[in-house]
């Protein structure tokens, strides 16, 4: 079962972004699970940059460290702020989808996928939405030209990391430098256009599986260069379950799209 916290303000028919603009029309989707430790700062540094450009919504899965909780008590002193409670661990991909249902039933023209840990810089959301002057998604990408921009990862998941990303540019074709990136931007129609029933992915499958969707709908996708930081406090989610899904997924991708069954 899903609760949602109700929509505060209503998103405004057509506005251009400005972090001093109010009635946003772009929305920031956090999925959470144990991210006690990180959600409260990476909340209040997004609203600190973007103070009325945009809201935020907090998907968590019912984590047993209070997550919800948190979010709960900001969100009195930020009205941008929804967060909608799971029943349970679901998946990353399952959240996400959960997500870009809220922003097309709610009227947001952009709607940004990001991590909970500040991984993913708050600054670089600018970044993403100025790509979108000439482009439908927009990935932050770590490789972007064959670059590497990557801090305080071991070196291990790092060669693995990028050799996915050469592994899924090979088996499918798609130009994407950084398929795996979880920090994006889409255009409203783009998700419009997709059937999201369709997607069932998790992990760093369901960011593939979105991108070579957008690309094979003749989407324009653009990559702006981030610095990713790994995470200071908390755990990772990355399982070895998510490496294998993201191994197959390519191929399972690559021939769906032969058949004319994606």
């Amino acid at each position: 079962m899903t609760e949602i916290a109700p929509l505060m303000t209503s998103p405004a028919e057509s506005s251009p972004f400005s972090p001093e603009c109010g009635n946003p029309e772009i929305l920031v989707i956090i999925p959470t699970y144990n991210e006690s430790e990180n959600i409260s700062r990476v909340i209040e540094k997004v609203f600190t940059l973007y103070p009325a450009g945009l809201d935020i919504l907090v998907i968590d899965d019912n984590s047993p460290d209070g997550t919800a909780a948190i979010v709960s008590e900001l969100m009195a002193e930020r009205p941008g702020l929804r967060l909608m409670k799971r029943s349970g661990k679901q998946g990353l991909g399952t959240a996400y989808l959960a997500g870009f249902r809220y922003a097309l039933d709610n009227a947001y023209r952009f709607i940004i996928e990001m991590d909970a840990d500040l991984s993913h810089d708050p600054e670089m959301i600018a970044s993403l939405l100025g790509g979108m002057d000439s482009a439908d998604l927009v990935i932050g990408s770590r490789y972007v030209n064959n670059t590497v921009n990557v801090v305080n990862w071991p070196l291990g998941r790092l060669v693995l990391s990028k050799l996915a990303s050469v592994y899924t540019r090979m088996i499918t074709g798609m130009p994407v430098f950084d398929p795996t990136s979880g920090f994006k931007c889409f255009r409203r129609a783009v998700l419009e256009t997709l059937d999201l029933q369709r997607v069932n992915s998790q992990g760093y499958s369901f960011q593939i599986e979105m991108n070579f969707r957008v690309w094979k709908k003749g989407f324009v996708i653009c990559e702006v260069p981030i610095v990713f930081t790994d995470r200071t406090v908390g755990r990772s989610k990355m399982t070895r379950k998510n490496i294998r899904e993201a191994v197959w997924i390519v191929w399972w991708l690559k021939i769906k799209s032969i058949a004319g069954l994606l």
